[in-house]
């Protein structure tokens, strides 16, 4: 492997730009796989508002790929070259990685629709710890991509979802997949509604959000916080958060997909790569949905994208970059 490697690199402040690396990729270590990137999976949270529009440059953004296998390590057993792997790899043209922090993309389903699973893994690790149970109510508020998959992955596994956002875009598109029950906004005046939530996903990231999911689940219901809180977005005082925390026994946590360990371990089965499986199994068999919502970009178009997701400009919950025109 030691062909130039093309990245997307943030280069400054709302600055992305395709770089050919000094390095080559090298040839896998007995243990890693390498090959050539078909499509990448913009994250418009970790990478837009985690380092797009920050100072921390240059940064090298990314972590869902999919690549097709061109060299294997001589203690790998189960792949071969030609095999499509999904890996968290960077938006780069080549990926090289560890064997068991891959998954094997089945025949049949598109490399566009693969790196999905990286998203999906972020509500399942809320899945595999919820005490709600399938036939009770979840809400999820705030429908960009990793919201809608929960929706979607939630309503599959049986949990009557109700899913909230302000965009009507957005909610259209919920309403295009299947999701029941869409609303613009959460019904916090509605008596037959509080009190009727199980579960909250919040993926939003806005406090308002959170502060309102608290106002709406049973007691001793579940308000799980997915969406990173980037900025702040209100003047709430934390102490009319805690009073619905207190009187009305909400167990209130964080959804961040990382307390899962990566592989299944002894005493904790749930884990991030086995959440991507299953994931990944979920696109194969079109129990979840993702081929509307979409656009592919080449990576020489990588500052379009981003600025068009920061400034809203995409009708699509998502972008990703195509490698393989390159």
């Amino acid at each position: 492997m030691t062909q130039p490697i093309q990245a997307v690199v943030f280069t400054a402040r709302e600055r992305a730009e395709l770089l050919t690396l000094d390095k080559p990729l090298g040839e896998p270590l007995p243990d890693e796989v390498a090959g050539r990137t078909l499509v990448t999976l913009v994250s418009a949270g970790t990478e837009l508002l985690g380092r797009y529009v920050t100072d921390k440059t240059p940064a090298w953004p990314g972590y869902a790929a999919v690549f097709e296998v061109e060299a294997v390590g001589a203690n790998v057993a189960d792949v071969k070259v030609g095999d499509r792997l999904f890996c968290m790899g960077k938006h780069q043209s080549h990926q090289r990685v560890a064997a068991n922090m891959t998954v094997a993309v089945p025949a049949g389903l598109a490399d566009e629709d693969a790196p999905f699973v990286r998203m999906m893994g972020v509500s399942m690790a809320t899945l595999s710890s919820t005490a709600a149970r399938p036939g009770q109510r979840v809400m999820v508020t705030g429908l960009g991509l990793v919201g809608h998959l929960a929706a979607q992955i939630f309503q599959t596994c049986g949990y009557r979802v109700v899913g909230v956002d302000p965009d009507e875009n957005r909610r259209e598109i919920a309403l295009g997949v299947g999701i029941e029950t869409v609303l613009p906004a959460v019904p916090v005046d509605d008596g037959a509604f509080v009190g009727s939530i199980d579960l909250h996903l919040e993926c939003s990231g806005h406090e308002q959000a959170a502060l309102d999911g608290c106002s709406v689940v049973r007691k001793r219901g579940e308000v799980v916080q997915i969406g990173a809180p980037w900025s702040r977005r209100t003047d709430i005082y934390a102490q009319t958060l805690l009073d619905k925390v207190f009187f009305r026994y909400v167990t209130l946590r964080s959804g961040w997909e990382w307390e899962l360990p990566m592989h299944a371990e002894d005493f904790r089965p749930h884990s991030i790569f086995g959440n991507y499986a299953t994931a990944m199994s979920w696109l194969h068999s079109g129990r979840v949905k993702v081929g509307d919502l979409y656009e592919l970009a080449s990576p020489r178009q990588a500052q379009d994208v981003y600025q068009d997701l920061l400034h809203r400009r995409v009708e699509s919950l998502a972008k990703s970059f195509d490698w393989r025109a390159l």
